[in-house]
């Protein structure tokens, strides 16, 4: 699917748009869920406890199955794949729709995670050879910008379709949204008629590779940070910052806004120099949420802080992907699929190691400051990355000069 010399950016915009839509759908079945938890739980007389594992569930899904559903259609075309993955997807939420019981509802959300981390792994391979190579941060930032508007529209509405007409309207809605993704894709997404994927044996030998593994490993660690602050953000802000539950909310839309920011300027940056742009934003991050521990005592420095959390968050997304796409040059869809995974065990890891930080004699407050920590280590990593693809690198100059 790599474009010819005489096609243009703009001409890309349709089909990448059409891979936005799917990702603003499949963001907004992660993450709506948050928003109707007591509507499911009150509706099947189950816990909220019990309800919660609903998240949980979905994301280990989306963590365990990611590979193996690579693996398993490795011969098959990837615009087929897309549009088999959304299908999935789009039958998952169909079934949570008609959902009688708990049982019948985790069965849904796991069927729709099992598209999750394949679609986003194989749509960053295919949006990234749509565009020229000096553009493909920017074309996998378009994906990225479709799940974090997902979080400031298809979020909030979606909740406030479950609290009027229930909870199985919600699905329902994603559902539909989920269709429309497919006949797009079907009709816009270029056709791979001189595409040739890599076999199955080269994915498995590039993923083999040092540099390969150490650039999955800085990308869960990068973002273990986030997750271990944002999965918490809420009572930071109301036990610490002193905000409303519904001064919260508002903030996470403005969080949401930052989002959307510092995704498209990390994919811009991460064209102009990937490099640089990947260690400058990591750095921001570092020492956002290393002020964060102190700019939660003040609600202007904590709104301020939290949008800059949400601009550097994920301005680092499209520079992690494209870095992890370079390292496994020729064979990337199993190791951009496996990125994906090593995203979602972060989200989990992040979660347990900010609540042990809760529960230790630090407390709430210090739980960013940890997560600099976290982040921090996560830098130090990826200096060795590039420290050791360098090095790869000159051993090859080295060989091919002899």
């Amino acid at each position: 699917m790599n474009p010819s010399h005489s096609q243009s950016v703009p001409s890309m915009y349709r089909p990448l748009l059409s891979l936005a839509l799917c990702a603003f759908a499949i963001g907004m079945a992660e993450f709506v869920i948050m928003g109707i938890l007591p509507e499911i739980s009150a509706d099947l007389g189950v816990s909220i406890a019990d309800t919660g594992l609903l998240i949980t569930g979905y994301s280990l899904g989306v963590a365990l199955s990611a590979p193996f559903v690579i693996i398993l259609t490795n011969p098959m075309s990837r615009k087929k794949l897309l549009v088999l993955l959304m299908l999935l997807f789009v039958l998952g939420n169909a079934l949570a729709t008609a959902a009688s019981d708990f049982a019948m509802l985790m069965t849904a959300r796991i069927l729709a995670s099992l598209a999750h981390g394949s679609f986003f792994g194989v749509a960053a391979v295919v949006a990234a050879g749509m565009v020229p190579p000096q553009k493909r941060a920017w074309a996998v930032s378009m994906i990225v910008g479709g799940a974090s508007v997902a979080n400031i529209v298809g979020v909030p509405f979606g909740t406030f379709i479950g609290h009027s007409f229930g909870w199985r309207s919600t699905f329902a809605t994603i559902s539909i949204v989920g269709i429309a993704a497919v006949i797009c894709i079907t009709w816009l997404l270029p056709d791979e008629r001189n595409a040739k994927s890599a076999s199955l044996t080269q994915e498995i030998v590039v993923l083999g590779r040092p540099q390969v593994i150490l650039a999955l490993l800085v990308s869960a660690v990068c973002f273990g940070g986030v997750f271990m602050t944002f999965t918490y953000i809420a009572p930071i802000l109301q036990q610490i910052a002193s905000f409303s539950p519904e001064a919260v909310s508002w903030i996470l839309v403005l969080f949401g806004i930052g989002v959307t920011l510092g995704n498209y300027a990390g994919g811009r940056l991460a064209d102009w120099r990937l490099k640089p742009a990947l260690l400058a934003i990591t750095g921001g991050l570092a020492v956002c949420l290393l002020v964060l521990t102190v700019a939660a005592t003040s609600k202007l420095a904590a709104v301020a802080d939290v949008f800059l959390l949400g601009v550097f968050s994920f301005g680092i997304l499209p520079c992690l992907t494209v870095y992890v796409m370079n390292q496994a040059m020729g064979a990337p869809n199993l190791v951009t699929t496996l990125n994906v995974s090593a995203l979602h065990i972060s989200n989990a890891a992040g979660a347990w190691l900010g609540g042990l930080v809760i529960e230790s004699r630090f407390g709430l407050p210090m739980v960013p400051l940890f997560a600099s920590f976290v982040t921090m280590i996560g830098i130090m990593l990826l200096l060795g990355s590039m420290a050791l693809a360098g090095n790869q690198k000159q051993r090859e100059r080295q060989i091919s000069a002899q």
